[in-house]
């Protein structure tokens, strides 16, 4: 699995980059045929408070799934983004297998 990850405007640090990796590796173990993750993070600069934003984009042989998460924090959002896919993935391989059942049963 090939992991991009892109900061806007600012430069990410060793140890964000490595937490990044850590969570989404994990995702890895749902699907093994996930090829690539991008991962853009974001300051959103709304009055006083500068929310973090992580949009994470998952390709995977016959789809793509994306999350785009808001926090306080990067890692808050990097969490949420990795729960919301785990999601998807698993979502996205029960969908093939009952398409599959449903082919092999026609046949």
């Amino acid at each position: 699995m090939k992991m991009k990850i892109q900061s806007v405007h600012f430069t990410a640090d060793a140890k964000l980059v490595d937490f990044i990796e850590k969570k989404l590796s994990k995702l890895d173990a749902l699907n093994g045929n996930i090829q690539e993750v991008e991962v853009i993070l974001r300051l959103e600069n709304s009055g006083q408070v500068r929310d973090k934003i992580a949009e994470v984009k998952l390709h995977i042989p016959g789809a793509s799934l994306f999350t785009k998460q808001t926090a306080k924090t990067f890692e808050t959002s990097i969490e949420k983004s990795a729960t919301t896919l785990r999601r998807q993935v698993i979502r996205f391989k029960e969908r093939r297998g009952n398409a599959r059942k449903r082919r092999s049963a026609t046949a």
